[in-house]
């Protein structure tokens, strides 16, 4: 995992993580206190990927509906 603060994160960067902190969980070799910081990690980059797609929306909206 990334040492990088969730706020500079890129939208792939954040994604990346998301997708490492979903396979982690996944496998279920994590024990419950561990599982519960991931779980909260994965919150916090899901809740970033949403912020950076909403920001683009709203930058760049009229062009994606196109």
């Amino acid at each position: 995992m990334s040492d990088k603060p969730i706020e500079e994160m890129t939208f792939e960067q954040a994604m990346a993580e998301l997708e490492a902190v979903v396979d982690q969980l996944d496998r279920g070799d994590v024990a419950l206190d561990e599982s519960i910081k991931l779980y909260e990690l994965g919150i916090k980059l899901k809740n970033h990927c949403d912020f950076k797609l909403k920001n683009a929306e709203i930058k760049h909206g009229p062009l994606l509906k196109k």
